[in-house]
Formats: C-alpha cells, structure tokens, sequence
C-alpha cells in the first residue's frame, strides 16, 4: 500500500522579528538626555492621552517623538524605518510587484519611562502595519523574574480549548515573552496584542516605540 503525500500549509503564522542596534553604544547617552529633557517639559505623565488609564508610573510622550529635529533622533528614525522595510520585504516578497522599492514612515512614535511599579495593560496598534519597540535602557527588567517585560499574546484565540500531545507544537502558554535586552529592536505585526508587565528597579526602564505604513513605489 503506498503511503498518502501529505503537504505541510504553514497558515497563519505570526512574525516576530528580533534586530540588534549597531549603533546603539554610539547613541545611548545623546538619545537618553534628550527624552529626559523632553519628559521635563510634559504637560502630564501621559501626554499621548492615549488610554490613560492602562498605564501605571509611567511617562509616555505625544505620538511625534521620531519627528524631533535632533541628528541622533533623526538617526534612529531613519535606522528604524530601514529595519521595517526589510522586516515587511521578507513577508511579503511575494506578494509585491517585481522591481518595486519600499518605504516604511513612522507615522506615531512615543517614549516610555517606566518607573517602580510602573506597567502598561495588553492592547493593540491600530491604523499601521507594523510596530517595533527599541530597549533603550531596559533597567532592572530581567526575563527570568517577568520584572518589565513584553509580553505577546497568541492571536489564535481558540487554540488553548483543549490540549494533548498532538497540540504541543502550539506551545501550550498562550504568549510569548522577550528578555529586555539594551539596544535590541522587537518587531511585530499591528494586530498582535501586547503588554509591558509591572516593573520594578531603581533605574528607569526607558524604551522607544514606533507605529509604521509601508508604501511601494
């Protein structure tokens, strides 16, 4: 009896994409004294106005802070969108024209400072594609204690209804966790919900976040 061909449908799946910044030792110190100074002149602790009420000890500036006329800011933009195009060119190759050249535009960005105590409830990115997070001073969060990290949650909202051996390739926990590594960029699509868990250091935890749209010409 010959044996049925069976093909594998990878469907549905979930990018996450991981990028270490090249050049973060050279603009640690320029960037952090900027949002400092920026969090110095914040009306209130969340100047976005953006879910107020999700986020705890923490300060969160309006959604422009890619758009500041600062050389390392500026820099930093133009790394994080080039991070995006490619992130978004692996997806989608072939989905896209031949001999097209993409562009991603960070259309939102904001910085958190995350202090003692401090987190930011599961939620979501509308009106983009795609969304990054980039660990400029992760502070004391730590992996091993959940202290400040972010978590994703599995999208397949049914897929922990029952569980046996044949569902352990699902991974049976329903989220994914990154360890807040400095200079490490986490990209991700926008649908994806995610949270940063309770913090707690005696250091800032200060990271920036991005919203992207990507245009072909």
């Amino acid at each position: 009896m010959n044996s049925p061909t069976i093909e594998a449908i990878d469907a549905w799946t979930t990018p996450l994409f991981v990028a270490q910044l090249a050049d973060h030792e050279f603009l640690k110190d320029a960037l952090l004294a900027h949002i400092y100074q920026c969090q110095a002149q914040q009306a209130s602790e969340v100047d976005s106005q953006v879910a107020v009420l999700a986020k705890h000890k923490l300060f969160e500036s309006q959604l422009d802070y890619l758009d500041a006329e600062v050389p390392e800011v500026m820099e930093l933009r133009r790394i994080l969108e080039e991070i995006v195009v490619d992130v978004a060119g692996e997806v989608n190759h072939a989905h896209w024209p031949e001999d097209v050249t993409a562009y991603a535009h960070a259309i939102e960005s904001w910085y958190h400072i995350t202090q003692n105590g401090g987190y930011h409830d599961a939620h979501s990115h509308p009106n983009c594609s795609w969304c990054g997070i980039y660990y400029l001073e992760p502070g004391d969060a730590t992996l091993d204690q959940r202290n400040g990290i972010n978590r994703f949650y599995d999208p397949r909202v049914n897929a922990e209804h029952y569980a046996d051996p044949g569902t352990a390739y699902l991974g049976n926990q329903g989220f994914w966790d990154f360890a807040p590594t400095e200079g490490q960029v986490v990209i991700f699509p926008s649908y994806l919900k995610h949270s940063a868990l309770p913090y707690f250091g005696q250091k800032d935890r200060v990271v920036v976040a991005f919203n992207c749209v990507i245009e072909l010409d």
